[in-house]
């Protein structure tokens, strides 16, 4: 049996990696073949897109697709490929969404604490990322595109240094993924004022959505699986029912739902369509807030 080859565009130890590593495992035991990981982080997942996007479109060779393939199109001007155009979506599969959260010693507790203090203190604000043009980067960016507030954006190599210099008072506010945050969160380090999903979180239900406060704001993170373009249209129709089948297991929602997760079926179309649209949300935030790629 080949071995399936599933490219992470980012290091071993994310939420990224450990998507791909446990549905590889899931796939690998009821397919009987095995899936293996190829971690190629660099140049924000483009290095490993790019990969994909000249493998052989045989069904051997997977991406993990996720938000930052929407915003890399926009955010980089001179890149070998398009995404739309030459990668064919096949199953989403998480969706993560966004933690504001700040340090316990900032004086606001709410949402609309925050854009007042916030306007009173115009440029005073740092806001984390752990990378320019990172979800968390352009989602900080949508709130200032709402709201007119100005913050200064700190971008760090990851989400790690990003939270440490939260809990030390460096920085005031940073957007991160719940599986990063969750546990500071439960401990009272940090303060979470709100999730960016249009919906409240199952692991943090006692927190209210951005939208409460900014009607129409959503910002999700999200990951799936995509295949080189011409990949034969039966090779994607296998692959998502095996995927959405993953995603149906009662075992394999609990690992994910741990770590603050949700599991979304869907029809590659479906997942065409997300990439589409968000694909053009992010366009918008980007040129407004004059967002290029380091």
């Amino acid at each position: 049996m080949r071995p399936v080859r599933i490219i992470v565009g980012f290091p071993a130890g994310g939420t990224t990696d450990l998507t791909a590593r446990v549905t590889g495992q899931w796939l690998s035991e009821r397919l009987g073949q095995p899936f293996i990981i190829e971690n190629r982080p660099g140049a924000a997942a483009n290095i490993a897109t790019e990969a994909v996007v000249n493998a052989p479109a045989d069904g051997y060779t997977l991406l993990i697709v996720g938000s930052w393939n929407a915003s890399n199109a926009t955010l980089y001007d001179k890149l070998n490929f398009n995404f739309i155009r030459d990668i064919a979506p096949v199953a989403k599969m998480i969706s993560d969404p966004l933690v504001m959260m700040v340090n316990p010693s900032f004086p606001a507790k709410t949402v609309q604490e925050f854009i007042t203090y916030a306007k009173a203190n115009p440029g005073k604000l740092n806001m984390a990322s752990p990378g320019t043009g990172t979800p968390p980067h352009v989602t900080g960016e949508l709130l200032k595109m709402m709201t007119g507030v100005n913050m200064t954006h700190v971008p760090y190599r990851g989400g790690a240094p990003a939270i440490t210099d939260l809990l030390g008072g460096q920085v005031q506010v940073y957007f991160a993924g719940m599986a990063e945050s969750i546990e500071y969160i439960r401990a009272g380090k940090l303060r979470a004022l709100a999730v960016t999903s249009a919906t409240r979180s199952e692991v943090l239900p006692n927190i209210p959505t951005l939208g409460d406060s900014l009607p129409g704001f959503e910002a999700t993170n999200w990951y799936g699986v995509g295949v080189p373009k011409k990949t034969p249209a039966e090779i994607v129709g296998k692959l998502n029912k095996e995927i959405n089948a993953a995603l149906a297991d009662p075992k394999l929602k609990a690992r994910f739902a741990g770590l603050g997760l949700t599991v979304v079926p869907g029809s590659p179309a479906d997942f065409g369509k997300l990439i589409a649209d968000e694909t053009e949300k992010w366009a918008k935030v980007i040129k407004f807030a004059g967002i290029k790629a380091d």
